[in-house]
C-alpha cells in the first residue's frame, strides 16, 4: 500500500497545482539604440578617429601590395610570349608565391584592424553595458532589447520604454565626475 501512496500523493499535488489559477507575473521591458548610445559616449569620437587613421594605414599597405602584385602579373603577361617553358613556369610559381604573400598579409592586416577596433571600442561598450545594466536593475526591468541589433525584429514600440537618452545622460554625467 505504501508503494501506491507516494505516486497517488504526487498526482494529487500536480492536479492541485494545475487547478490553481496561474499567478500573473509581468516582466517589465525596455529598449535602447546601442548605436546611438555608442556614438554619443564620451571618448567614442576619439576612438573612432584613431581607428580610422590606423585603418587607412592598413588599407594603404594592402593597396601597395596589390599594385605591386598587379604590375608583376602585367609584366609577366607582356613578356610571357618570349619566355621558354621553364622560364614561364618559374615566373608563374613566383606569381603564385607573391599572391600567397599578398593574401597572407591582407589577412594579417584585417585581423590586426579587427583587434585594434576591439581594443578601442570594447572599453566603451563595457561602460555602456554597465550603465544599461544599472538602469535595468534600478528600474526592475526584466529585459532590455537593442533596436539597433541586426534581426532585433522590433518594428514599433512605446517610446516611454526607450532608455537610450537616459543611458547617454548617465554616461555623460559619469564622464564629468571622473
Amino acid at each position: 500500500m505504501a508503494r501506491w501512496a507516494l505516486p497517488a500523493l504526487a498526482v494529487l499535488v500536480v492536479a492541485g497545482l494545475a487547478a490553481a489559477p496561474p499567478q500573473q507575473t509581468s516582466i517589465r521591458i525596455g529598449f535602447v539604440n546601442s548605436q546611438a548610445i555608442l556614438q554619443q559616449t564620451p571618448g567614442y569620437a576619439s576612438a573612432e578617429s584613431t581607428y580610422t587613421k590606423e585603418l587607412e594605414g592598413f588599407q594603404g599597405e594592402m593597396l601597395r601590395m596589390r599594385q605591386r602584385f598587379d604590375s608583376t602579373v602585367n609584366a609577366f603577361q607582356q613578356s610571357s610570349v618570349g619566355l621558354s617553358a621553364s622560364q614561364r613556369q618559374a615566373k608563374e610559381a613566383e606569381i603564385r608565391r607573391l599572391q600567397q604573400q599578398v593574401d597572407q598579409r591582407s589577412n594579417e592586416l584585417r585581423t590586426r584592424a579587427q583587434e585594434r577596433e576591439r581594443e578601442l571600442i570594447q572599453p566603451l561598450e563595457d561602460r555602456v553595458k554597465a550603465v544599461i545594466e544599472g538602469i535595468r536593475a534600478e528600474r526592475n526591468i526584466g529585459i532590455v532589447f537593442d533596436v539597433a541589433a541586426p534581426g532585433s525584429g522590433i518594428i514599433a514600440a512605446d517610446q516611454s520604454l526607450d532608455m537610450t537618452a537616459l543611458v547617454v545622460q548617465r554616461l555623460k554625467a559619469g564622464q564629468q565626475q571622473q
